[in-house]
């Protein structure tokens, strides 16, 4: 999973919280009186003797969990590649500037140790990938621990993700990393201006169809009902054509695409191709001609890092519903 930037502006302008912006809070009174600390991840009880003082992040989203937090100081750096988007544009470009960019490319058991990491902050398919070799498991044998982005977590079939609805998923991460680090009180405003913001979105009478296009000409690359995508549209106020998929990034059939007949089409915006390109291939792609999205132009577009779990997703969902206030009746 990757991004790029267009909507930033107007996502921003929708209310980001500046809470990564403010000062990483100071070791509590009696220093480690919080710990040992337990918490439940994908499944697993993970137990911290002790804050973690240099943790590993993997892609964008991952890594503005922790900045959020405000917990630049205690990372050792990032990986993630240089087609992620404007971080320079975010409340957390502060904390992106307080840590180190590790590597452009993908994540390595070597990047984690040359840095001293002592906790991996990645996902299945978010820099986790048992072909690489690079798993939690992996990092246990080598002495460090990991913590799973719980939008990725495995559902026990096979390679399919997803236990839970992708803002919950959100909600237990922030609440996690606020156990870990000793900032719960941090944590627990950041999930409740989200929920606010995401409550107060006003719902239209009715429900747009939209079908989520991530990448893929033969085939379409597309959000399950475990992907974040899913759910910020639903929380925008329209319908995921392919929300009976379960599992979160997945492929379908343009077949599928053009029986559902989505109103508005939504476009995953990272790497190559870029946002324009994607628009034009939808629109000069002969099978979708007569889709009403193609026919009335209705496509928008935000970035990966808006659509996949992250701390952006509040915002993500207000331009969304915006959009979608504006599709007449069929």
């Amino acid at each position: 999973m990757r991004t790029k930037a267009v909507a930033t502006t107007a996502l921003l302008a929708l209310g980001l919280t500046a809470c990564g912006a403010e000062i990483a809070p100071k070791e509590t009174a009696g220093g480690s009186a919080h710990y040992p600390v337990t918490v439940e991840n994908c499944g697993d009880r993970l137990t911290f003797a002790r804050k973690p003082a240099r943790v590993v992040t993997n892609d964008v989203n991952i890594t503005e969990l922790m900045l959020s937090l405000g917990l630049a100081d205690r990372m050792a750096g990032y990986v993630m590649p240089d087609d992620k988007g404007k971080v320079d544009q975010v409340p957390w470009k502060d904390g992106y500037q307080q840590t180190a960019w590790l590597s452009k490319k993908a994540l390595t058991k070597e990047i984690a140790l040359d840095a001293r990491a002592d906790l991996v902050l990645a996902g299945w398919h978010y820099g986790f990938d048992e072909g690489s070799g690079v798993t939690p498991q992996a990092f246990k044998a080598l002495g460090l621990d990991s913590y799973v982005l719980s939008e990725s977590c495995r559902s026990g079939r096979g390679g399919e993700r997803g236990v839970m609805d992708p803002l919950d998923a959100l909600y237990t991460d922030l609440a996690n990393l606020g156990e870990i680090f000793d900032v719960k009180d941090r944590a627990d405003r950041l999930i409740a201006d989200s929920r606010a913001r995401i409550a107060a979105v006003p719902q239209p009478g009715r429900r747009p169809s939209v079908f989520l296009y991530d990448s893929g000409q033969d085939k379409p690359y597309t959000a399950g009902k475990f992907a974040a995508a899913h759910q910020i549209i639903a929380k925008a106020g329209g319908t995921n054509i392919m929300g009976d998929l379960a599992d979160t990034w997945v492929t379908a059939g343009w077949e599928s695409v053009v029986e559902r007949d989505p109103e508005v089409i939504v476009i995953n915006d990272y790497a190559t191709p870029d946002a324009e390109e994607k628009r034009r291939f939808l629109t000069s792609f002969p099978p979708l001609a007569g889709v009403s999205a193609i026919r009335n132009g209705r496509i928008f577009v935000l970035d990966y890092v808006d659509l996949v779990e992250s701390p952006r997703n509040p915002a993500a969902i207000g331009a969304l519903a915006e959009y979608l206030r504006t599709v007449p009746a069929r």
